[in-house]
């Protein structure tokens, strides 16, 4: 009788997202801000993906792997993003328990989609400067294929897990988040049951998805660097390190400000702080990452001309 009480309360549960400031003065310029920053991710992402689908040239691995890290950025942030919006226009906090889950079970997949596809980013960064000759060879479009299927497969099992274990944990009353979105480790230290599993699961697949990948694009990037810096030519290795630039500004702004927010969460697990530095890798790394690649990539540019000539 007393569980399935419970199981009552967890089902009827709303949480409150208390979003970046519960100053209301300030809400039209957060509503602003995020909703600028929002159309720039999207149509700055939709463009890279048009320009590369329309343009034969960029018909390569690589190209092939920066359209999913555009598609999966617009998703990422419109897991967040539009929900925030409305609620500051309702002026309501309000999130239903069904709403919570979906949105942190779809935060997980693309959070997790972008960690893995930097790791593949860099494999191919890896095999175009280190084995230049055997790239076409090694880098086949089936092999492509798999490696962005891979990457879809564990981001998937990895956020089903993660949401299943919190789909077992009690919540006794209406509980509010310091945060403009449902993120996990939130939401697991609002349970009124017993966390320990949830904690466990949740502390070895970050270390494991988070250090594996890591360690995949370090190893790529030694093995890179030690290749160009045995180049004799000054014009050769400028050359092979501006194939890698852009992928690099998006690891070390990737990995940055997760870091970041890691750490800032670790020190002050229930402040707003962390909130304030979720915005960087939610928000802001994949509103950058179409400016990183179109600014710095000559092959990119003159898609976006054609691209936009042709309209």
């Amino acid at each position: 009788m007393h569980d399935m009480k419970l199981r009552n309360q967890t089902r009827l549960s709303e949480f409150s997202l208390l979003g970046l400031s519960e100053n209301p003065t300030l809400h039209p310029l957060v509503f602003g801000l995020f909703f600028s920053m929002y159309l720039v991710t999207v149509s700055g992402n939709l463009l890279i993906i048009l320009g590369i689908l329309s343009d034969s040239h960029l018909h390569t691995p690589m190209y092939f792997f920066l359209a999913n890290l555009s598609l999966v950025d617009v998703c990422f942030t419109s897991t967040t993003i539009p929900k925030m919006l409305v609620n500051i226009q309702t002026e309501s906090k309000v999130i239903s328990y069904a709403g919570c889950i979906t949105q942190m079970f779809f935060f997980i997949i693309f959070a997790g989609l972008d960690d893995f596809l930097l790791v593949v980013m860099a494999y191919d960064r890896f095999v175009a400067i280190c084995h230049p000759l055997r790239y076409t060879v090694i880098m086949t479009p089936w092999l492509c294929v798999q490696l962005v299927l891979l990457c879809w497969v564990i981001g998937v099992l990895h956020a089903l897990l993660n949401s299943l274990l919190v789909l077992r944990l009690s919540f006794c009353t209406h509980l509010e988040i310091p945060h403009f979105f449902c993120e996990l480790n939130q939401v697991i230290h609002r349970a009124c049951s017993d966390t320990f599993l949830n904690d466990l699961i949740m502390n070895f697949t970050a270390l494991l998805l988070g250090g594996g990948p890591l360690s995949g694009i370090l190893y790529s990037y030694f093995k890179i660097i030690s290749f160009i810096r045995a180049i004799s030519s000054a014009h050769g290795k400028y050359k092979a390190f501006s194939t890698c630039a852009s992928h690099f500004l998006t690891i070390s702004l990737f990995y940055g400000t997760s870091l970041g927010v890691y750490l800032s969460a670790s020190a002050a697990p229930r402040s707003a702080s962390t909130a304030a530095a979720s915005v960087m890798y939610t928000v802001v790394t994949p509103m950058l990452n179409p400016f990183i690649y179109s600014l710095r990539n000559t092959d990119m540019k003159k898609a976006m001309k054609r691209l936009f000539i042709h309209k």
